[in-house]
């Protein structure tokens, strides 16, 4: 009888042993790892949340501190531009027009600069913006050399391949390439100088720049002494630009390239046309200026009625 009591306590002893050894099922694990890696997604998020805020932050001070900046450099251009209008004296006209046009070359590379920042901040501050987003747009691929495209045109070294499709190479934005041209003018490498202008105003021949690059052609010509070509630039600068802020310094140093060039009657048609289409200009008061050197009236005069 005690035998069977002690079989029939045993055995239950024995399963209950067998099922603390057989492992559970892992669905439970499985659900707190779901958890712990949602959490951790979570956690991503809120910093790279707090990173888009403080790099916001940021940005705002910074573009604060380039619109400062630049209100700066504007203040110093309306300072040159009525420092230049007090030049009336012939003595001084020439020396004091050269220091005035390296100080405007100077403020033209600043601005050049500042708007470089500019631009370069605000693409920063689009790129955090839409640091989630998907790239739209097909694959960009590296062209190799000896690689055929599918026109069947052989690649170049520099250009890409988008969806299969050869991309021809881009120049420089707009800016870097007149600040690196002005800058190379200002070294006094006008044909390294003259190159870049020569690319800004083929590839971007509409741009705010244009008319500069091409004044600025004009400038590298009559220092070499070239002066027909100056004029021509000159030219181009008038007829193609003739709202833009250079306009009236590229007509009176057309003028002035037509005198070095013995053309005096061309110079005089110029500076009056000058006078007549600028006149509260700096550049007119010193058209009147060459005109009073040279014994001319500033308006031509009237023809007789008896002619």
């Amino acid at each position: 009888m005690n035998i069977g009591i002690k079989k029939t306590l045993i055995v239950p002893s024995i399963v209950a042993a067998l099922a603390l050894l057989i492992p559970a099922p892992r669905a439970h694990a499985v659900s707190k790892e779901i958890i712990q890696l949602q959490e951790q997604v979570q956690q991503l998020q809120d910093m790279l949340q707090h990173l888009q805020d403080t790099n916001a932050q940021q940005m705002a001070v910074l573009q604060h501190m380039v619109q400062v900046t630049s209100d700066n450099v504007n203040r110093l251009s309306q300072s040159m531009t009525a420092l230049q209008q007090q030049v009336s004296n012939e003595s001084q006209n020439n020396q004091v027009s050269g220091q005035i046009q390296s100080l405007n070359d100077s403020v033209d590379e600043m601005k050049t600069r500042i708007d470089q920042v500019n631009k370069t901040l605000q693409g920063l501050q689009s790129q955090l913006q839409n640091i989630q987003a998907q790239p739209a747009g097909g694959a960009t691929q590296p062209c190799q050399p000896g690689q055929m495209g599918p026109n069947g045109q052989p690649c170049q070294p520099g250009q890409t391949e988008t969806n299969g499709q050869p991309a021809q190479p881009q120049a420089p934005p707009a800016d870097q390439l007149f600040q690196s041209a002005v800058t190379d003018y200002n070294g006094a490498r006008y044909d390294l100088a003259a190159g870049e202008f020569s690319q800004l105003l083929q590839a971007y021949p509409q741009d705010n720049l244009a008319p500069s690059a091409q004044f600025y052609l004009g400038e590298i010509a009559f220092r070499k002494g070239d002066f027909q070509t100056a004029i021509q630039n000159y030219s181009a600068v008038i007829e193609q630009y003739p709202g833009s802020p250079k306009a009236p310094s590229a007509q009176l140093r057309k003028g002035e390239a037509e005198l070095r060039a013995n053309q005096r009657e061309a110079a005089i048609r110029d500076f009056r046309s000058l006078i007549q289409r600028y006149p509260q200009t700096p550049e007119a008061q010193q058209a009147r200026s060459h005109l009073n050197a040279m014994g001319v009236r500033i308006t031509p005069p009237k023809p007789s009625a008896y002619q």
